[in-house]
């Protein structure tokens, strides 16, 4: 039922300067191992080093310690792992048996400080424990490509949409040219019928026609180049405007940008280094008080053997009947041994000073977190600077580039105002001569020329406008015939699109009920009178993300009770004991471990801090869970572990 690892094998751990360990050596059972004894005895500590060399970080130095080590043989492998102090921070490294601890630390090491169990107790949305061993980053980066995928299409298809309404105006405007160039060529026809009639009845001498076609010809060309300056002129002109309506508006740009204060970048690199440093210095800080308050919460609750033995009289070592003073540190009494001086000081005392300790850690952190935000918005405006400091410099070298085409552009136009002026003195000086050759009888073959002359270029203007509006016509239509390409996408992404968005919801619901099925199981093999049920509920909820409003899925705990006359009715998180709170949060925690079949990733489960459950139950739930994992590894107190199945080993020195 989902073993791993072969059951002869008989795991052996040594730790050495692991939480209140100084150094041990353990050999764990097949099965089920107890570890049995009274608090302060080390036993959480040896289940952190397992943790360790699992893959956990969550394992403790001790706190007089620079190094430790745990080394867990299993089998044929040998699992490492060091931790180390350094600079008020701890390092790790080593060989552990996970690579990945996460979803171990969520549902198989299962301690007092247990996340899953945690959350539970003090009424968090569930759904990211939850989900969070299940690969739906993965679907919701498909989804994601794929909405961006569909943005994309969707603008296409609104550009096509814009093309097609575009269509109908340029087919107007390629009948009106083609009916424009249909009339042109029917009057250019009737005026080359009239030059030819006025031919036949004119006798004039050969040289003399030809000679005057020769300049009508030559008329009709330079008046062609004309019209093709004048275009040119006017096409520069556009152009010229735009680019100055470019550079005005890069002008205005720049004066909005304003000038960027590189001392400014500078003062704040020094201030963002300063904060770093002052927050390196809080945290170190952090790191000392977190291991000050540690110690004294172990030195108080009697883990602390080392210094318990050094503070232990003579009289003490020769007293069998007063009991060890790891005991008497933890007896339910009004004082204490102090570990500093080791005389005998009010219990609330230290508590009161362990409690001042805390309060200035809390006030470090906000102040860290304060620190964190001002350096935040100082990158913040750094980048903002930068930013400012990339627009004016692209705007500058743009302004450049426009300036120097500007140039080009009047150089250009003068140029052909220039020709334009040729042309035009040309055309009259090819007027004269025509007028020079012309005699009374071809004054009006002359006339006839010249408008037969106009209307060739103006034929040859319509068929370069229409030769342009059809290869428009063109593109827009091999553009639209695109669309049911795109449409046949669109609809195929939206398909995917809807496949995805179900598959995670279809996860999310059958984990939802895969967790709510086993905390029922979980919790009739406890047998509490008056919890009849656990179950989550999945909800949908808006929630603001930035300036826009969206659907978030919602995981929440509900715990149906029954009065002593039997009734039923739905209570809250918030009117649940702390001993119901603690049992609710573990229930949670160990149908996670079977939901996500943590058993088949790590072959351990370990349990720790069961005192709101009685013996009983407890080996109702060793039993249970016994059949799922290879090693089950439990730190109780000899009362409850009296209470287990006699073959299950028990360790009760450390």
């Amino acid at each position: 039922m989902g073993a791993t690892q072969d059951k002869r094998l008989h795991p052996v751990i040594s730790v050495r300067n692991i939480g209140g360990i100084d150094e041990t050596e353990v050999t764990l059972a097949s099965g089920v191992t107890a570890l049995t004894g009274r608090n302060a005895t080390n036993r959480t500590s040896l289940l952190q080093a397992l943790m360790a060399a699992l893959g956990s970080e969550r394992a403790s130095l001790k706190a007089d310690a620079d190094e430790g080590t745990v080394t867990l043989e299993l089998g044929e492998e040998t699992y490492t792992r060091t931790l180390t102090r350094s600079n008020g921070t701890i390092a790790t490294s080593g060989d552990p048996y996970l690579d990945d601890p996460e979803l171990a630390d969520l549902f198989a090491f299962l301690l007092e400080s247990n996340e899953a169990r945690r959350a539970v107790a003090r009424g968090d949305d569930l759904r990211d424990l939850i989900m969070r061993p299940i690969d739906t980053d993965r679907i919701q980066a498909e989804i994601e490509q794929l909405e961006s995928e569909k943005r994309n299409l969707d603008e296409r298809l609104d550009e096509l949409d814009t093309l097609a309404n575009r269509l109908p105006e340029l087919e107007r405007e390629r009948s009106r040219l083609e009916s424009d160039l249909e009339t042109k060529r029917e009057d250019l026809a009737d005026k080359e019928a009239e030059i030819e009639d006025v031919d036949a009845d004119l006798d004039e001498t050969r040289s003399e026609k030809e000679a005057l076609e020769e300049k009508l010809d030559e008329l009709r060309d330079v008046r062609s180049r004309l019209e093709d300056t004048r275009f040119d002129i006017d096409t520069e002109k556009e152009s010229l405007e735009a680019l100055q309506a470019e550079v005005a508006e890069l002008e205005d740009d720049l004066d909005d940008v304003g000038d960027v204060d590189e001392r400014a970048v500078d003062d704040l690199d020094s201030e963002i280094r300063q904060l770093r440093d002052r927050k390196q210095e809080i945290e170190a800080t952090m790191s000392e008080l977190q291991s000050v308050v540690q110690f004294n919460e172990e030195m108080l609750e009697g883990t602390s053997q080392d210094v318990a033995d050094a503070l232990r009289t003579d009289d003490d070592a020769g007293s069998e009947t007063d009991g060890s003073l790891t005991d008497q540190l933890v007896e339910d009494t009004d004082t204490v041994v102090c570990w500093t001086c080791g005389s005998e000081v009010d219990r609330e005392e230290i508590e009161t000073t362990l409690d001042r300790l805390r309060e200035l850690r809390r006030e470090k952190r906000s102040e860290r977190n304060d620190l964190r935000s001002e350096i935040d918005d100082l990158q913040a405006e750094k980048r903002t600077i930068e930013e400012e400091r990339r627009k004016r410099e692209e705007a500058t070298r743009r302004l450049e580039q426009l300036e120097s085409e500007i140039d080009d552009r009047e150089t250009r136009l003068e140029e052909l105002r220039t020709t334009r002026d040729e042309f035009a003195d040309e055309i009259a000086t090819l007027e004269e001569e025509v007028e020079e050759l012309e005699q009374d009888d071809y004054g009006d073959i002359l006339d006839l020329h010249k408008e037969a002359n106009q209307l060739e270029i103006e034929i040859g203007r319509i068929e370069d406008d229409l030769e342009t509006v059809e290869e428009e016509i063109g593109e827009v239509e091999d553009e639209l015939a695109t669309r049911d390409d795109l449409e046949n996408q669109r609809e195929s992404v939206q398909e995917e699109l809807t496949e995805l968005r179900t598959r995670v919801d279809q996860i999310e619901a059958q984990a939802v009920e895969e967790f709510n099925e086993h905390m029922a199981t979980v919790l009739n093999l406890l047998d509490y009178e008056n919890l009849d049920r656990i179950w989550i509920e999945r909800t949908e909820r808006e929630v603001r993300e930035g300036r826009r409003k969206v659907s978030k899925t919602a995981f929440t705990m509900h715990v149906v009770r029954s009065t002593e006359s039997g009734a039923t009715y739905e209570d809250t998180m918030d009117h649940l004991s702390e001993s119901e709170r603690e049992v609710t949060g573990l229930v949670f925690a160990l149908a996670g471990y079977l939901v996500h079949d943590v058993y088949e990733e790590v072959p351990f489960i370990l349990l720790d801090s069961l005192e709101a459950i009685d013996s009983d139950r407890i080996a109702a739930l060793v039993d249970y869970f016994s059949e799922y994992s290879d090693y089950l590894v439990t730190a109780l107190l000899p009362e409850d572990a009296a209470a287990l199945d006699e073959s299950y080993e028990r360790v009760t020195e450390i």
